[in-house]
């Protein structure tokens, strides 16, 4: 049931696409206007959104008529977006600075940590890996988020801009090749 390279995998693609390391710099912003950041409860709706759609992405589907491996295919899509915003500085979906709300669920939970690359990654995932070993490394992740949130400001200032950008761009290469792995899986077809 539980198999670490898969949990492993999942972790890396969602780390990738969450990109918290990445999102310091607007976690620190957020920081400075509020006076501090509610960690527990950013993590914990962030959680409840990934596991709603990982659990209810499937009925949602459905109900438009569409099939896991062409969600996949349009995920790995936009992962692939998603990877070349990252290694080329560019920004193609995130929302503006400017007009974050005040509140810590917005845009901390969503839709910078459960945002669209999130969700789409998750069904994606569904698709290509056990839903037992999905769910752990969302967990992972989870955990994960938790510590960079409650320890922003350190890791900041500790990796600089330049080591920020340096990460963002190596989690960058690694979601463009997760991508074409979901495409080339999902697009052709399964050998009878």
């Amino acid at each position: 049931m539980f198999n670490f390279k898969e949990i492993m995998s999942v972790s890396l693609v969602l780390f990738s696409v969450i990109d918290i390391l990445g999102s310091i710099p607007i976690i620190l912003d957020i920081q400075k206007r509020q006076g501090h950041i509610e960690s527990e409860k950013a993590t914990i709706v962030a959680g409840v959104l990934m596991f709603v759609f990982l659990f209810l992405g499937d009925s949602i589907l459905k109900l438009f008529g569409i099939d896991i491996a062409s969600f996949a295919v349009a995920g790995s899509i936009i992962i692939f977006a998603l990877g070349i915003e990252m290694v080329l500085g560019i920004t193609l979906f995130r929302e503006d600075a400017e007009e974050q709300s005040t509140s810590t669920i917005v845009p901390l939970a969503f839709p910078l940590i459960a945002g669209a690359g999130t969700m789409t990654t998750l069904i994606s995932l569904k698709a290509e890996y056990e839903q037992a070993n999905v769910m752990v490394g969302v967990v992972v992740n989870l955990l994960f988020v938790y510590l960079v949130l409650k320890l922003s400001k350190p890791i900041g200032q500790r990796l600089g801009k330049s080591g920020l950008n340096i990460l963002r761009k190596v989690f960058g290469i690694i979601l463009l090749a997760i991508a074409i792995k979901l495409f080339k899986t999902n697009i052709l077809p399964t050998p009878v």
